[in-house]
């Protein structure tokens, strides 16, 4: 017997490499890319805004003085902020001198690295949440006796990854990832981790099931679907505890986009755009899209020449894609729209953004967890060795000032493209 290790397979051979791992592409633009406050130490944030303004003006005769319109202040409010915990755990026995080839020192430079791409992963985590909503993955099709689910975003899934499905019929279920077809889209489940493939069946499309990180159905960051879309179209009734229907300062423009297809979709871009700009408060000259909507986008653009000849483009900065992210300009005589497409955004909605409109508010972003003698880390004692724990937190929530100056577009059948 032995106390436990991770690393056993790498200590006593030579290694002239650095550590192989996948390269993780940045997906977290919305939290990247919103205006940030992280002086909130908790507790009911006060959200004031002006439900209606002044509109009393008579022609050729003063306003009677019982009949001018005021203006009027409404009080909206967060609760409290959102807790995110991330959590990554180590062996003492890795962490001591060792004989072998790899000398602690080396060792410790890996770790690092392993934080850095950890936190990498809680923020795509997050950023799903705050974009297109609690879940990152739906099936689309039935789930197997023998474990697996087809589903439609395989590349947010990863090797012994907790997941919760959940449908309408299906109460919360936990399972662990054991294997993953990015090529047929298939990901295996188990019910511990590690562990056997477990009867999955009643993971159902007609049930609309859905995946979550572990307890993101019960609690989870305010998403912008959540937010810009009305009840009728699939997102929330109020919004920071003030009914949506009651001010149109708190509604985003609602545009149906289940007719947009491949072969229209610039004409219906700009469309969208129009209508938005017609409508919405603010000026949303951004749209946030997936790879999928993008890239037929670009696809119409190539041939614009035959079918669509009144539009012109210039291509942002290269470098952009190097932050995972890529950003195309579309100038027409219409107006100057940049489109970013995104890994973490979802095929079936577009989102016309006004950058002004939201903020990220939390307590320091992310940090680590330190307890009160300054230690980064939780010390486990059992009979097989030593543990550490190191644990990261981000308090937060977004808070939605000017909703009012977005527009979304929903409905989009991802098949179409």
């Amino acid at each position: 017997m032995s106390t436990n290790r991770t690393f056993q397979s790498m200590l006593n051979e030579y290694l002239p490499n650095r550590l192989l791992k996948e390269e993780l592409v940045k997906r977290d633009y919305i939290l990247s890319n919103c205006q940030k406050d992280d002086g909130w130490k908790g507790g009911k944030l006060i959200v004031p805004f002006k439900g209606s303004g002044a509109s009393s003006v008579r022609m050729g005769k003063l306003t009677a003085s019982n009949d001018v319109s005021q203006d009027q202040y409404v009080r909206g409010s967060i609760d409290d902020y959102v807790e995110a915990w991330g959590s990554m755990i180590f062996e003492h026995r890795d962490l001591i001198e060792h004989d072998g080839k790899i000398p602690e020192t080396t060792f410790l430079k890996i770790l690092p690295d392993t934080l850095e791409d950890f936190m990498d992963y809680m923020k795509m985590c997050t950023s799903i949440q705050l974009g297109t909503g609690p879940y990152f993955a739906s099936a689309t099709v039935n789930g197997t006796a023998g474990g697996v689910v087809v589903v439609d975003r395989v590349d947010r899934f990863v090797l012994r990854q907790k997941v919760t499905w959940k449908g309408t019929a299906l109460a919360a279920t936990d399972f662990y990832v054991i294997a993953i077809n990015v090529n047929t889209d298939e990901v295996t489940f188990s019910l511990t981790r590690g562990g056997a493939p477990a009867d999955i069946t009643a993971v159902l499309i007609a049930d609309a099931a859905k995946a979550y990180t572990d307890d993101a159905d019960v609690t989870s960051f305010l998403s912008a679907r959540s937010a810009l879309l009305s009840a009728a179209n699939g997102g929330s009734a109020t919004i920071h505890g003030v009914s949506k229907l009651a001010y149109p300062f708190l509604q985003a423009v609602n545009i149906d986009g289940s007719s947009w297809t491949a072969a229209n979709v610039l004409d219906k871009l700009f469309d969208a755009y129009t209508e938005v700009r017609k409508k919405a408060k603010g000026r949303a000259n951004e749209i946030l899209c997936s790879y999928t909507i993008g890239g037929a986008i670009m696809k119409a653009i190539e041939n614009r020449a035959t079918t669509h000849a009144n539009y012109s483009i210039s291509i942002v900065d290269k470098k952009a894609s190097l932050y995972g992210w890529d950003e195309i300009l579309l100038t027409t005589v219409k107006g100057t729209l940049k489109i970013v497409m995104i890994q973490e955004w979802d095929d079936d909605i577009v989102w016309y953004r006004d950058p002004r409109s939201h903020t990220f508010r939390s307590n320091g972003f992310f940090r680590k967890r330190k307890n009160p003698d300054g230690d980064e880390y939780f010390e486990i004692r059992a009979e097989d060795g030593f543990q550490y724990i190191i644990d990261v937190s981000l308090f937060g929530e977004m808070e939605w000032t000017k909703p009012g100056q977005n527009g979304i577009v929903y409905g989009i059948i991802p098949g179409n493209f």
